[in-house]
């Protein structure tokens, strides 16, 4: 068995395992990636790259067949998998190790023929999906998003367990490629987006043709290949393909954890502090889904610059969450960053305002012909603490927002920005005035310096 001593060991290729890679290895760090599955992760084989990818294929003029949609999304894997191909990272000086590792000591790790010494670890495995415990499921073919974008056939009509991101953004795909589509979900759906605004994407949805049960139980599920059923509190539902998108659990079975003297939960993950180290073993880090926080790319790569800063330059780094924004692509699109009007209450009690304004405001939207949307902002002593916004392109607004809190800026940062005319981003600079404007328009404090103003003016 080859033995390798190196400064940094990292499980799992996928985005927080490449990203601390590359960061290390080009600051001269000794390196040494392990990965037993695809380089680059959920995100990149099923999770983002093919779930946007087939969304923009399903939203073609005209409509293409479902197999040319699925071969969009393979053609998109293919275009970005070298970006995060084994070649690449052996290019930038790292070691990598195709096989599963675990732990068999405090800082020591088999994988393979190889055994590595590190002076530091991160486990970056990442998640898999959650599949819940319904009666008949176990026999029951069924989909997830690691098997869904393998299919080659048509669902005639698909039936999606879970309305989240993944369940919708899915089920849309499929509802616009000519799918007859229907989503049982035990809860809200949407249930971590402000209401009002999770209220308009479900409506769309269901316009266009989509069978939503919300706040529905699976009692038990069954069929075979082709032809499925859903036994739900509200009744038998009949289709052709199952999905489930019931959610997502941490990557932690097999790692040798207790031998390193790491804690975990099957649920929960890693646990870590705020420095991204777990307790019993300050040699390692935990980082993107493992880690028990939210299931974001974008997080796992925030999180992994930290760990460069602490790990390869020796620096303090701590994270927050408080500015981590999230995105849902259905049409229209969903994002959120910060507090929720109820979480800011709950923290700040009466101290904060509510603005909130509707797309059919912005100029932009209305010569597009799609005004269906609204932004809600969230302020504590003149500053956003939480933004919300549904409508066209909200994945892209809500970076104001996200850099907004991130930085520490105001609402007149916000209003005294300069945007071209007319675009979409207006509407930020639309929900800023309607925060200033009662403080100008509606103050006689202001009218009284106005009119001594204008008295004494030459």
């Amino acid at each position: 068995m080859e033995r390798i001593k190196t400064d940094i060991c990292i499980i799992g290729a996928g985005s927080g395992g490449l990203s601390v890679a590359a960061g290390a290895a080009q600051m001269g760090a000794r390196v040494v990636l392990v990965e037993e599955a695809e380089m680059g992760g959920d995100c990149l084989n099923h999770g983002c790259v093919p779930s946007k990818a087939l969304l923009a294929a399903s939203a073609r003029v005209p409509r293409p067949t479902y197999a040319e949609a699925m071969a969009h999304v393979r053609a998109s894997i293919a275009a970005i998998a070298p970006h995060d191909s084994q070649e690449r990272f052996e290019g930038l000086g790292v070691r990598v190790i195709r096989a599963r590792g675990a732990f068999v000591g405090p800082k020591t790790i088999r994988a393979g023929a190889f055994e590595i010494d590190a002076r530091r670890f991160v486990v970056a495995t990442g998640s898999r999906p959650m599949i819940p415990s319904i009666e008949g499921l176990a026999e029951t073919p069924f989909l997830t998003n690691e098997t869904l974008f393998e299919q080659k056939d048509q669902p005639e009509h698909l039936i999606v367990i879970g309305a989240g991101p993944i369940g919708l953004e899915l089920a849309q795909a499929h509802l616009r490629l000519g799918c007859r589509v229907t989503v049982v979900e035990a809860q809200k759906a949407l249930g971590r987006e402000e209401r009002e605004l999770a209220k308009i994407v479900i409506d769309r949805l269901r316009r266009d043709g989509l069978a939503l049960h919300e706040n529905t139980a699976v009692l038990r599920v069954g069929g075979k290949a082709g032809a499925v059923w859903v036994e739900t509190e509200a009744g038998r539902i009949e289709g052709s393909h199952l999905l489930v998108a019931a959610g997502r659990v941490p990557n932690v079975g097999g790692l040798g954890l207790d031998a390193a003297g790491i804690a975990a939960d099957p649920v929960a993950g890693i646990a870590v502090g705020s420095d991204l180290k777990t307790p019993g073993n300050r040699r390692v880090y935990a980082i993107g889904d493992v880690s028990g926080r939210r299931h974001f790319t974008h997080l796992a790569g925030y999180q992994a610059g930290i760990v460069v800063r602490s790990a390869v330059l020796g620096l303090p780094a701590r994270e927050r969450q408080d500015h981590i924004p999230r995105a849902t692509f259905t049409s229209p699109e969903i994002a959120h960053v910060g507090l929720t009007e109820a979480e800011a209450r709950a923290r700040f009690g009466d101290g904060i305002e509510v603005v909130q304004v509707g797309f059919d405001k912005s100029d932009r939207a209305i010569t597009a012909g799609d005004t269906e949307g609204a932004i809600k902002v969230i302020v504590r002593k003149g500053k956003p603490v939480g933004a919300g916004i549904v409508g066209p392109e909200a994945g892209e607004l809500i970076a104001m927002w996200a850099m907004a809190i991130s930085s520490g800026l105001g609402m007149a940062a916000i209003s005294n920005t300069v945007l071209p005319y007319p675009t979409k981003a207006e509407i930020n600079k639309r929900a800023a005035s309607a925060y200033f404007s009662p403080r100008l328009f509606e103050s006689r404090m202001i009218r009284r310096i106005t009119r001594f103003v204008q008295r004494w003016l030459p």
